[in-house]
């Protein structure tokens, strides 16, 4: 199947979801299902990707997997959180910054499924390399992809275990991986995103494969994922957190320092 069309379907199927996914949410008052959808219509779209790609059965297979077990572990452990916990308090300060519109809550939830057919190019990308071989450079996307879905779900238990410790309640989680990125499950799923480019090396369309690390770099570090989680931490765990920002690297995993 053509690549722009393929892309045009899956922004219509994922408009459709997240329309359904959004009166969902508005009937049970919980914004957080958003990331749910976003995270199980991307694995969707890798399935889907790998069925209609262009490529070779290799490359089509390889893009499935990868895309559709990284987002269905995602799209659960997310769903677990938002069964079992209060509204993220990131959805809540936008609620009240937005009187609980529910036009502009459609308005986030479309945008969502735009992103999520932004980030099914580089499936697309990977799903159209022709090569039939098993290459150094599959083997290393393999790599990638083994080692961003061990470090994203070591990370998301950590944070869990801590999380669950009644004791933790207004602190900041400092163990394992936290205590060398601030953000270390946002790192580990942005270079998730290198295993697309690696599979993509030899596709006519290896261009669009960029989109995935560029441009998941820029909405983690830049839009919305550190600066608004941030902000919610700042409001919730104060000065505490505070001191974890100058102690601790953003991003990028680094031995930690001491705050002076």
């Amino acid at each position: 199947m053509n690549l722009w069309l393929a892309l045009a379907i899956i922004w219509l199927a994922s408009a459709l979801g997240m329309t359904a996914l959004w009166a969902f949410s508005m009937r049970v008052r919980n914004i957080g299902y958003v990331d749910v959808g976003w995270a199980g219509l991307m694995a969707l779209a890798a399935l889907f990707a790998g069925a209609v790609g262009e490529g070779s059965p290799l490359a089509r297979s390889l893009v499935a997997m990868f895309g559709a077990v990284w987002g269905a572990r995602l799209c659960l452990h997310l769903l677990h959180r938002v069964l079992n916990e209060e509204e993220d308090g990131r959805y809540r300060a936008l609620r009240e910054k937005w009187q609980g519109s529910p036009v502009r809550f459609f308005a986030f939830f479309q945008m969502q499924a735009g992103v999520v057919a932004l980030f099914s190019l580089p499936f697309l990308a990977a799903a159209a390399n022709p090569e039939y071989h098993v290459s150094a450079w599959v083997l290393l996307a393999g790599l990638v992809w083994l080692v961003s879905m061990a470090g994203e779900s070591l990370a998301d238990r950590q944070l869990a275990r801590f999380r669950a410790d009644p004791a933790n309640r207004g602190k900041t989680c400092r163990v394992g991986l936290w205590s060398w990125s601030r953000h270390p499950n946002y790192f580990f799923e942005w270079l998730h995103w290198f295993s697309y480019l690696l599979l993509a090396i030899g596709s006519p369309w290896f261009w669009l494969s960029l989109l995935g690390p560029v441009v998941m770099f820029a909405f983690l570090y830049r839009v919305s994922g550190i600066p608004w989680t941030e902000a919610q931490s700042l409001r919730s765990r104060g000065e505490d957190y505070a001191r974890y920002q100058r102690e601790v690297s953003a991003f990028f995993p680094w031995p930690p320092r001491r705050d002076s």
